[in-house]
């Protein structure tokens, strides 16, 4: 079925026999067990940080290894704390995990069919781009949290 003329974004799911996007099914898996041991073990014993986090500078990313750590541990206000993306990347991945499960268990893959015209391209990108500068200024303004067990350049180690 073909989507009006008037219609900026068009999108039909189906089931299919094979999945398609297995890489993203495996993907998802791969970060399912990386979050359930970050649970379980705490965060990893090496610093994921950009160097200008040593800086005082965080990028919208700051914080989203915890706040996925603070999702998969149930403590969401925390995990909002330090950054509403591991919020929203564990809940995506539990979704594409549901996706996966039903998939193996019933031979049918849910496949999502997306039209974009370049005009809802082009407004997407800005919405996108417009939500990661709030991000970044949320992430700023709490750098004092998230610098919190790391170090800077300029200082010794806390830890």
């Amino acid at each position: 079925m073909n989507a009006p003329s008037h219609t900026h974004l068009a999108m039909r799911v189906t089931l299919e026999g094979r999945d398609r996007y297995r890489w993203i099914s495996l993907g998802a898996a791969g970060l399912a067990v990386i979050a359930g041991g970050m649970a379980v073990f705490g965060l990893p014993p090496i610093d994921l940080h950009g160097p200008l986090h040593w800086y005082g500078i965080m990028d919208p990313l700051c914080g989203g290894t915890r706040a996925a750590r603070y999702t998969a541990m149930g403590r969401w206000g925390e995990a909002w704390r330090y950054n509403p993306l591991g919020i929203a990347t564990v809940l995506v991945v539990s979704l594409l995990l549901l996706r996966g499960a039903t998939g193996i268990m019933t031979g049918r893959w849910l496949t999502a069919h997306i039209t974009w015209t370049r005009r809802a391209r082009r407004i997407a990108i800005a919405a996108a781009v417009i939500l990661l500068i709030l991000l970044e200024i949320r992430q700023q303004g709490r750098a004092d949290l998230l610098m919190q067990g790391t170090f800077t350049f300029i200082d010794h180690p806390v830890r």
